[in-house]
């Protein structure tokens, strides 16, 4: 065989890749190295918050808030505003009939009488 036959050291005959194909892999790494790097940053900010959370309780110089009572309150106050808009929505219709036969009234008032 000759030497011009052979393929390159390190390839076998049927192995050899096109340029897009190498191109689209590098493309592949560099979006995964991207979304990984991402992730590292967000688990790096977590554990700073918790470190961070953890320090000021052991310093002693706040109370760690009681989250659920938090949350239930919260809870409490949104269904609350959620009933007084529907008392408002009422009391705004009930205001318009009002306003509506308040000026029927006043038309047929000022009506001018046949004598």
């Amino acid at each position: 065989m000759t030497r011009a036959a052979e393929p390159p050291p390190g390839l076998t005959a049927g192995t050899q890749v096109s340029r897009q194909s190498l191109l689209a892999d590098v493309a592949n790494l560099t979006a995964r190295n991207g979304r990984l790097a991402a992730y590292i940053t967000r688990l790096e900010r977590r554990l700073s918050d918790s470190l961070g959370q953890a320090a000021w309780e052991a310093s002693g110089l706040g109370a760690p808030a009681d989250i659920d009572t938090l949350n239930r309150r919260i809870t409490e106050l949104e269904e609350q505003i959620l009933d007084l808009r529907g008392e408002l929505t009422e009391r705004d219709e009930d205001l318009d009939a009002a306003r509506t036969t308040n000026r029927e009234l006043m038309a047929r008032i000022n009506r001018p009488h046949p004598t």
